[in-house]
């Protein structure tokens, strides 16, 4: 049937992504909007794809080799893609399917010129744009030229860009189609693209319109700069007009050519500025019509504007949602009049990955102060605490012992002109988000207890009797969630066990304990610097710190390695595991019985632990034991028997050691007693709370596996009784959506598909350290001397210089170190704490001072520096590097 082959543009609409593809769609809903000119043409359908590659067999096969291609086989790729692209474009189109494009062309108002179009299924989506992946050709002339092209559109879904791009973004070759689009030639005088919002900035109210002579393809291709405007309203705020010596034009013979443009045009803009402010005005009805900022394509013709593509804008970073409760990060935008400012809880938390609905939910169910999700992050609101001149003082003072950057960012954005303090409506700051860090007494106030914190007596019977508590309360909570099920389970979590989770975290006595440590450290690193001249003194003093879980989980891997080194058939076994069952083959080899007993110990200490672990979904040591066989044979291979109690030791006396050196240079200073006396009472402090530091993250995480066991439960009944297909499922819905169906035995296959896709595409979104309601992402910059030129700057955490092999590892189940490496990777949270034992240094992305790895770092005595801007991309893996843990920066060197 000819309709099922060819449609017009005006009988679609962006509904039809899966019979005219995500281009034909939108250009489909951009023919229905008022005021909006899109050239005529039609759309060869899906339908005519599947029924041309039905012809060849052997495209089939060859997508079944392509799937199995390692992604990294580029060459392998490259050959068997291009082998796809000649089969389909020799297939011979069936009679009828010709005849149909060739009525289409021939309708009343059809001209000689076309534009021949790609418009895949995966593509121009919300989650992913594929722009430039497939082919689009210009002023093709003739019925037989076109159908020649329509192939080569098809094949296009095979270029190598185009199979490496969903390979990237996890879509099956399988799923898409491709149809395409037929439209009328337009011969425009300038051309150029809209956003909607600023592509680099993500300011939602500032669009952008990139502008040059001729057909828009000299700016795609780059052979000519353009003019840029950027337009906030009807206002230009910026402009530039470049020298434009280049554009392409359509041939009368068919096709396109670059041209000289005469030298007095070269340095005209190619728009008045009347004309951008139309334009502009124009987008802004398109993108309230598809509801998202858009990446618009125009070209002017005369005095109109036609509008010729408009995809989403895929790379911006959504804004919070304040009414989001649910924590998916679903909602566009936030909506509210006042301007907002918000901070980044990942960068304090080391989790700068995207949470599933369920973890995020659950986290901001169990915080201390309000959270807002956005693409699988979750933000706190700093906006009250920046009005009041004594809360922003007190915010940007712990933003700069926490992480300089984001201090530098909230600058920034205080400097705006547009800024301005928000209204008595908006609500206080409220208390802090889950894990104590220098942030979290919610932003500008004052930690709960902090303000008594000096007064603490360095007795180590406070931090005793706190760890009894908190596991006292844990004891109770798997005592009494064992006799919950069904909807009683979720009504005891959020009425219960969530309230006591917070009553602890709350707890005076807690937070007066963490703090303490801290100030400590704080007093020691600004005192000894002005009375010494000396540099973080406090990381040597803090160095094996007793009661630091943390770092006593690192050690303890050691002793695991103690007991299976001596057993080669063993050590042999674990090279090869694979799969997580491999506890139960232990006990058929010699040792294992004793290597078996090791790792359960381990796991029943620490098996709550894992990479992202803030995320209740993500996969546990105890549930992935083999995570830790990478680490644990490199403990084996890189150390002898006693490592860990041998290391400790000599941590301990070093610490030691340099109380005695820094008490007797203060005691020969004037006043020496007496700042000698302030000095050791504040070492006795940092020794006595900075371990304690890292316990309550400990008992945040031992409290979420067992929800987490609880909620396994539930997920494997609704797998039995068919609500859903498999159990990981329940991670793309909010608690209360799970709830929900554990009550009602219903729940929104489509839903979970769309999060599954809305959470791939997260993956790929970086999320900033503070961003506004406007949706501006504010990263900040280090504004600091004496950092020598092409040097990587980062903010030092732990003192002392080390040169070696830079390793980059962004999965610890995938580490392989040797001693003397040094770490890089994008952020650690405490479950990379067994790696640290084996390095020689750490350079993350993403960190503070007293943020996990940094603790960690100080305790072992790592060099080490954080907040290192795209330092996994910038250090290649197996260069040799310098890092400078005293001053904050890491040398490449040749």
């Amino acid at each position: 049937m000819i309709e099922q082959y060819v449609v017009s543009l005006q009988e679609v609409d962006e509904t039809q992504i899966a019979v005219v593809g995500g281009k034909g769609a939108h250009l489909g809903g951009l023919s229905r909007i008022e005021g909006v000119r899109v050239p005529p043409g039609f759309c060869v359908t899906t339908h005519a794809f599947r029924r041309v590659m039905a012809e060849a067999p052997s495209v089939e096969e060859g997508i079944d080799q392509l799937s199995r291609l390692d992604p990294d086989d580029g060459a392998a790729i490259r050959t068997l893609s291009a082998q796809i692209r000649r089969t389909i474009e020799e297939i011979a189109l069936p009679a009828d399917l010709a005849t149909a494009i060739t009525s289409a062309l021939a309708q009343p108002g059809g001209q000689t010129a076309w534009a021949v179009r790609s418009s895949a299924t995966a593509e121009d989506l919300p989650t992913a744009s594929f722009a430039g992946q497939q082919d689009t050709y210009l002023n093709v002339l003739g019925p037989e030229s076109i159908l020649q092209h329509i192939s080569r559109c098809w094949a296009s879904l095979f270029t190598e860009r185009a199979v490496t791009y969903r390979r990237r973004n996890g879509i099956d070759h399988r799923t898409v189609d491709m149809s395409v689009v037929v439209q009328q030639m337009v011969v425009p005088h300038a051309a150029g693209i809209l956003f909607t919002a600023d592509p680099v900035t993500g300011n939602r109210k500032v669009a952008t319109v990139d502008a040059g002579f001729g057909l828009g393809e000299a700016l795609v291709s780059g052979l000519v700069n353009p003019d840029v405007y950027k337009v906030r309203e009807t206002e230009i705020v910026a402009k530039s007009v470049a020298a434009k010596h280049r554009a392409v034009q359509a041939l009368p013979t068919g096709g396109t050519q670059e041209v000289a443009i005469a030298p007095h045009l070269q340095e005209q803009p190619a728009l008045t500025d009347a004309q951008v402010v139309r334009l502009v005005q124009l987008g802004r009805r398109i993108e309230a019509h598809f509801g998202s900022p858009q990446d618009i394509e125009w070209c002017l013709v005369g005095e109109d504007f036609q509008i010729v593509q408009s995809r989403p804008i895929t790379t911006l970073f959504p804004i919070p949602e304040t009414g989001d409760v649910a924590g998916t990060g679903d909602a566009p935008g936030a909506g509210d009049p006042e301007k907002r400012v918000y901070v980044s809880v990942g960068h304090q938390q080391m989790m700068t990955d995207p949470m599933k609905p369920l973890g995020l939910s659950v986290w901001q169910l169990t915080a201390m102060a309000p959270m807002y999700g956005a693409a699988g992050r979750l933000f706190v609101d700093a906006t009250r605490a920046l009005a009041s001149p004594a809360s922003r003082a007190r915010l940007l003072d712990l933003a700069e012992r926490s992480d300089p950057l984001t201090r530098d960012a909230l600058e920034t954005v205080l400097d705006r002109d547009d800024f301005a303090p928000p209204s008595p409506s908006i609500p206080p700051i409220p208390s802090p988000p889950s894990t104590p860090s220098p942030l979290d007494s919610g932003p500008g106030k004052p930690a709960a207890g902090s303000g008594a914190s000096a007064a603490v007596e360095p007795d180590p019977a406070i931090v005793t009797e706190l760890i009894q508590r908190s596991q006292a309360s844990l004891a109770a909570l798997q005592r009494d969630v064992r006799t919950k099920t069904g909807p009683a389970l979720f009504d005891f979590l959020r009425e219960e066990a969530f309230e006591e989770h917070k009553r602890i975290l709350k707890d005076p006595q807690n937070m007066q304990a963490v703090m303490a440590g801290m100030e400590a450290t704080w007093w020691l690193n600004d005192k000894l610097r002005e009375w010494l001249g000396e540099k973080n003194a406090a990381d040597t003093l803090t160095l094996s710190a007793p009661g630091n879980v943390t770092s006593e989980m690192g050690l303890a891997l050691l002793d695991v390695a103690d007991v299976i080194r001596p057993y080669p058939e063993v050590v042999a076994f674990l090279q090869g595991v694979e799969d997580e069952d491999f506890l139960d083959e232990l006990a058929k080899l010699a040792g294992g019985t004793e290597a078996r007993a090791a790792l359960d110990a381990y796991l029943d200490r620490y098996g709550m632990r894992c990479a992202g672990e803030i995320d209740l979904t993500r996969p546990r040591w105890r549930e992935r034991p083999a995570t830790l066989v990478p680490a644990l044979l490199d403990n084996v291979r890189n150390f002898g028997p006693g490592a860990a109690q041998r290391r400790f030791e000599e941590g301990r006396q070093r610490a030691k050691a340099k109380e005695q050196e820094v008490l007797s240079r203060l005691r020969a200073l004037p006043e020496g007693d007496r700042k000698a006396d302030e000095t050791k009472r504040m070492i006795d402090r940092v020794r006595t709370f900075i371990g304690y530091r890292e316990y309550p993250k400990y008992a945040i995480i031992s409290r979420f596996f067992v929800y987490k066991q609880a909620l396994t439960k539930e997920a494997e009944r609704l797998v039995e009784t068919g609500v859903i297909p498999v159990q990981d499922d329940v991670f793309y819905l909010t608690l209360q959506e799970f709830h929900d169906a554990v009550r009602t035995k219903q729940v929104d296959g489509r839903l979970i598909q769309r999060r599954k896709d809305a959470f791939r595409s997260y993956r790929a979104l970086t999320p900033p350290r503070v961003l506004t309601s406007d949706g501006e992402a504010v990263t900040g910059a280090y504004r600091r001397a004496g950092v020598p030129a092409g040097a990587l700057t980062g903010l030092p955490v732990s003192t002392g210089t080390i040169e070696g092999r830079a390793r980059v590892i962004l999965d610890m189940a995938k580490a392989d170190l040797e001693r003397g490496d040094i770490l890089v990777t994008a952020f650690t949270d405490p479950s990379w704490s067994p790696l640290f034992v084996g390095i020689a240094g750490l350079v993350t992305e993403v960190g503070g001072l007293m943020t996990h790895g940094a603790v960690i770092a100080r305790e072992y005595g790592l060099p080490a520096v954080v907040g290192v801007e795209q330092a996994t991309r910038l250090i290649r893996d197996g260069q040799r590097i310098r890092v400078h843990g005293t001053d904050g920066y890491v040398e490449i060197l040749p």
